[in-house]
This record gives C-alpha cells, sequence and structure tokens, in this order.
C-alpha cells in the first residue's frame, strides 16, 4: 500500500469492512508501526522519531473517546492541550489556552455555559466538542475514524456543516476521514482513496476515485455513484 496525503488536501477512506482503513488511519496517526515497510507523518518517519512529539502535531477525532469522567465541555476541549483523555493531576490550563478553548468552542456551536456535561451530550455535540478539541494545539493534521457514528439523520447533517466550515476555518490543516458511507463525505472532500484487503484500489482527486466502476470494484458488487449539489450517494447498480 502506498498513499501520500499532501498538505491542505482533505481526505477520505472508504472500503469494505476489514478493508484496512482504520489501520492505515492509526498509522497516520502515530497509534500503530507497520510490521514492514516506512510510515512518514509531517516528514518523520515512525521508529525514529519522540511519538509524544509527533502525536501533539496530530488531531484525532474518534466517537468512541474513552472518556470515563464527567468532564464539562470546556475540560473536554482543553484536554486537548496535554493530549490525553482525562484533565490532568495539578495541571491548571493558561489563559492563552483558555482563551482558544473558548473560541473553538464557539467556532464550532459548543457553548460552556448552556452544554451539558459528557455524559449527558449528544452525539452530535460530543463530535463538534472533539473537533475543537482536536485543534487545540492548531495541528497540520487531523484525523476522523467514522466521525458519523451513531449520529441521526438531522445531526449528521450538522456535523457535515461543521466540517465544511472547519475546512474553510483551517485551510490549511490536512485531513483524513473513514467512513462506510458516501453521503457522509463533506462537500469539501478534495481526495480519496478505496482500500480492499489492505490494498489500494484507487487514490487521487475524488472526481477521479469515486467512479461507479472503481467503487464496484473496490466492494466487488455493481454499485452507482451519483453526486448532486457537491454530495455523493451510492445505490445498488
Amino acid at each position: 500500500m502506498n498513499l501520500t496525503v499532501r498538505s491542505q488536501e482533505q481526505w477520505a477512506l472508504i472500503g469494505p469492512n476489514g478493508a484496512g482503513k482504520t489501520t492505515l488511519l492509526n498509522l497516520c496517526g502515530a497509534v500503530n508501526h507497520p510490521t514492514r515497510g516506512t510510515v512518514h507523518v509531517l516528514g518523520k518517519q515512525l521508529g525514529r522519531v519522540d511519538i509524544r512529539e509527533l502525536r501533539r502535531d496530530i488531531g484525532f477525532v474518534n466517537p468512541r473517546h474513552a472518556l470515563n469522567s464527567n468532564l464539562s465541555v470546556e475540560d473536554v476541549v482543553l484536554t486537548g492541550a496535554t493530549g490525553t483523555i482525562e484533565t490532568l493531576p495539578r495541571w491548571t490550563p493558561s489563559e492563552a489556552e483558555r482563551d482558544r478553548a473558548a473560541l473553538l468552542m464557539k467556532q464550532f456551536g459548543v457553548d460552556a455555559a448552556s452544554s451539558p456535561h459528557w455524559f449527558t451530550m449528544s452525539q452530535g455535540e460530543r463530535g463538534r466538542t472533539l473537533i475543537a478539541r482536536a485543534l487545540m494545539p492548531d495541528p497540520p493534521l487531523l484525523l476522523l475514524d467514522e466521525p458519523c457514528t451513531g449520529l441521526d439523520v438531522a445531526a449528521r447533517e450538522q456535523f457535515l456543516a461543521t466540517l465544511d466550515e472547519l475546512r474553510r476555518s483551517h485551510p490549511e490543516t490536512s485531513t483524513v476521514m473513514v467512513t462506510h458511507h458516501f453521503e457522509e463525505l463533506p462537500r469539501t472532500t478534495t481526495h480519496a482513496a478505496l482500500i480492499r484487503g489492505g490494498k489500494v484500489v484507487a487514490a487521487g482527486h475524488v472526481d477521479d476515485v469515486l467512479t461507479t466502476s472503481l467503487v464496484s470494484e473496490c466492494f466487488d458488487h455493481p454499485i452507482r455513484i451519483s453526486r448532486a449539489d457537491g454530495r455523493w450517494a451510492a445505490t445498488a447498480g
């Protein structure tokens, strides 16, 4: 598998279950190391770099965020400054960190005063909160692992609007998003990779990759791909 994501590109990784999408995303996020071959993330080769330092430049949004404490919105966002899931003991955020957290919460529509704590947040609120958290260190790379999991239609559309706004407000940030569903692709997606059996079937500009023939080949099933108003749809071919 060979894949290169360049600065300011917005990628989607698509393929059947077990294709290797999340494995690839975890390599991009310096969560796992390759058993063979090489992986370079932000110019650093895995295995030859301080992983803790590298991860500070990578934002990771996972709807299965393993938070066990009923933190407030602000505290969840502030954990992005420390790169931890829980708040660190005896750690106090600086005024600049609080100001950045407030700015991101406002930008993504999660109000610290009116929003509930983590245990009572909706999936949509959690998703927007996790994007704000991931952007705390202003990372050049943002990874999203099936971020629409558990969202109803209205919450999904609000979340996708958030992603489109993110890409307008942070155009310098590259993103890589894993999804199973074509309707979950933001309008601002620029590139796509189709993955099957741990191999790249096709990768490149989104209009060249998300075609009926290539998607059908990737899923080994006739699938018709259409696009209207900047959004994709897949139906049985």
